[in-house]
């Protein structure tokens, strides 16, 4: 006879498992507070058990539609959406029991909003915060949803995020700060509900938002293409393969660093004669001490004097902190080598190596970025004994250049939820999204792609006719120009910022295509201005003006065109609204002149109605100007909405990216 308490627990097993199987699931874009874009054919997707009806019903207009779920569960269908205005609800059921409520549901405009760091910048780190805070209760229309970081070698369906936030002080912090003062100034202006996508990755390329088969199109991107397909979405089988791709590295490393391909004279060898190198004063940076501005393989040696109460004991090396990646040998045995600059290294000296008399520690350090070198202080570097004693290793170390970074192979990049490999953004975090009907997007990203300027010019065209090809219609799409960076630079210079400003420039000529200029709210020591309120602003007059027909200024003067009169050059603007004016009234800065010399100098500038007149007393025969072309440039050109000039060249010689992959 069977007991009734052991039949108990399976009948609430089974019972449970039915109706989890049961229950509908909806994608994360699908949840209380939502906005969906007014006047339109809307999809709405999810899952449930296998060919199972769903039934949609929407409040607006009391009526339903139907789906059926797929032998995997999967259905999808469209619902006709009104005017703007809510709130509303939607219910979603496959029967009495199994049914979703979704409620406060607004229609109005919805956008997403996508870059690197300064769109993911959130509300709490812009200026003015507590007053922000207490504003953002009078924005209950304005809606975010964030959508969690992700990456995939392949596309993906699904996605995480806590679903859609309504505008209030204990949800805005955490909001995109652009995205959230353009949605503030488009719900102000357009008196309709503002619904926000946030995808976004600090510190990402733009090739990592690009499907795979638009990048197969750039020659340069299509061998990557087809290496990260091939490539599993296993997070385990990436972490094997990125193992073997580092491994494979650093031995090819070995054999072209001159440092140790030579056997006869490897520069971990006790008597290998220094003469030729530099000193080195330990802890230090290398390129603070001006031995070398590159980035590469860097080669460190001391000798020091071993007593002889130490020979034949275990020591404890301490090399302290080492940017970025070290290999350390004492009497040219590798004693350790550790990844990470920020990584404390602390090494055994084997007993068997340990002689008394002279020895030799030297380091090889890996730097592939920024600056290298040992960042600790002098009681930070040290070889112990057994007992306690030490000898202090700070001090005056021998330097030589092994390889510079250009000479390197490619660095292999992890793939486990790294970012900067191509199409791995657009899978996990554009894929998801494309079937929520959008009114358009905006974009602040570049920073990361500078060093590519001239690449960029086509590469940012392509994303975007990627993504509207993929939404399936040419949307709106607006672009941050790059704010004003590092120190002011008071000499004409080259300029990797200046150029991929001119290439986001130049994507405009794109059909729906728009750009806001910030040269003028950045910040020298902070490459994330704070002023993200201006940000948002800028792209809003944007939008109003270009998509929603609203008779506002929504940009500064434009370069358009040049007559060379003498020893002078004559520049024509348009969007001068209110005409061409200066801060306070102080003569044009920030344009340079250039004769056929090629070399640019600061020029004489002034106003002439709608034009300015450049011109220089040492150039008589003038043919080129620049304005505002520098990381962060001197310049202070507006048009009478306030509104700053856009930064241009009149010239189109090679820029410092040209030709950079």
């Amino acid at each position: 006879m069977i007991k009734h308490s052991r039949i108990l627990p399976v009948l609430l097993f089974l019972l449970c498992s039915e109706v989890f199987y049961a229950q509908i699931r909806l994608c994360p874009l699908f949840s209380d507070n939502m906005v969906l874009q007014q006047q339109s054919e809307t999809p709405v997707w999810g899952e449930s058990n296998a060919q199972q009806k769903i039934t949609i019903t929407t409040s607006w207009n009391n009526q339903s539609c139907t789906a059926m779920a797929d032998e995997q569960g999967k259905w999808k269908t469209t619902i006709a959406t009104p005017e703007a205005g809510g709130p509303y609800s939607i219910l979603i059921s496959s029967g009495k029991k199994d049914k979703i409520e979704l409620k406060n549901v607004l229609i109005g405009e919805v956008w997403i909003c996508s870059g690197q760091s300064n769109m993911e910048m959130r509300v709490r780190e812009s200026a003015d915060f507590a007053n922000e805070k207490a504003k953002s209760a009078h924005f209950p229309q304005v809606r975010m949803l964030t959508v969690e970081k992700a990456t995939a070698t392949l596309p993906v369906t699904g996605f995480q995020s806590q679903g859609w936030q309504v505008s209030s002080p204990e949800t805005v912090g955490e909001f995109s700060a652009a995205g959230y003062f353009f949605g503030c100034k488009l719900n102000q202006d357009l008196k309709v509900p503002v619904g926000l996508i946030n995808t976004s990755w600090g510190g990402t390329i733009a090739e990592a938002w690009t499907s795979g088969e638009s990048l197969e199109q750039m020659p340069y991107f299509t061998e990557n293409v087809k290496t990260i397909r091939q490539v599993p979405n296993d997070r385990d089988e990436q972490d094997k393969l990125f193992a073997r791709q580092w491994n494979g590295w650093l031995d090819n490393l070995k054999k072209l660093d001159p440092g140790l391909k030579d056997p006869a004279n490897e520069w971990i060898a006790k008597d290998l004669n220094t003469s030729g190198w530099q000193n080195f004063t330990l802890p230090g940076i290398v390129q603070e001490q001006k031995l070398t501005l590159q980035n590469g393989i860097f080669w460190f040696r001391k000798e020091i004097e071993i007593p002889k109460s130490w020979e034949g004991k275990e020591l404890k090396l301490s090399m302290g902190v080492i940017d970025d990646y070290d290999f350390t040998y004492f009497n040219g045995v590798e004693v350790g080598s550790t990844d990470g600059w920020f990584a404390q290294r602390n090494y055994k000296v084997p007993a068997s190596l340990v002689k008394a008399g002279k020895a030799t520690i030297s380091v090889r350090v890996l730097d592939t970025g920024g600056l290298g070198g040992f960042y600790q202080e002098d009681k930070d570097y040290f070889l112990e004994a057994p007992t306690g004693e030490k000898i202090n290793l700070s001090g005056t170390w021998k330097f030589h250049m092994g390889l510079p970074l250009s000479a390197f192979p490619a660095v292999p990049k992890p793939i486990n939820n790294e970012p900067n490999h191509v199409t791995v953004l657009y899978n996990a975090m554009i894929y998801p999204l494309l079937s929520y009907k959008i009114k358009g997007a905006i974009w602040y990203q570049g920073e990361s792609n500078s060093g590519r300027a001239c690449q960029y010019r086509e590469l940012l065209p392509l994303m975007i006719t990627d993504w509207r090809k993929h939404f399936g219609y040419d949307f709106p799409f607006y672009i941050v120009q790059l704010a004003n960076y590092t120190a002011l630079q008071t000499e004409p210079v080259e300029s990797t910022w200046a150029e991929l400003r001119e290439a986001q420039y130049m994507t405009t000529h794109l059909k729906n295509t728009g750009i806001a200029n910030i040269i003028d709210v950045g910040e020298a020591d902070d490459i994330h201005p704070k002023n993200k309120q201006e940000v948002g602003r800028r792209l809003a007059l944007s939008a109003l003006a270009q998509t929603y027909n609203k008779n506002v200024v929504y940009s500064g003067p434009v370069y358009d065109g040049y007559r060379i009169e003498g020893n002078q050059i004559r520049l024509f603007f348009k969007h001068t609204d209110g005409g061409l004016k200066t801060r306070n009234g102080e003569d044009p800065k920030g344009f340079t002149i250039a004769g056929l010399d090629h070399q640019f100098r600061w020029a004489e500038a002034r106003i002439a109605g709608n034009e300015i007149v450049v011109s220089h007393p040492d150039i008589a025969f003038p043919v080129a100007v620049r304005y505002a072309w520098a990381d962060n440039p001197v310049c202070n050109l507006y048009n009478g909405a306030g509104l700053p000039a856009f930064s241009f060249r009149t010239d189109d010689w090679p820029g410092v990216t040209s030709g950079n992959q």
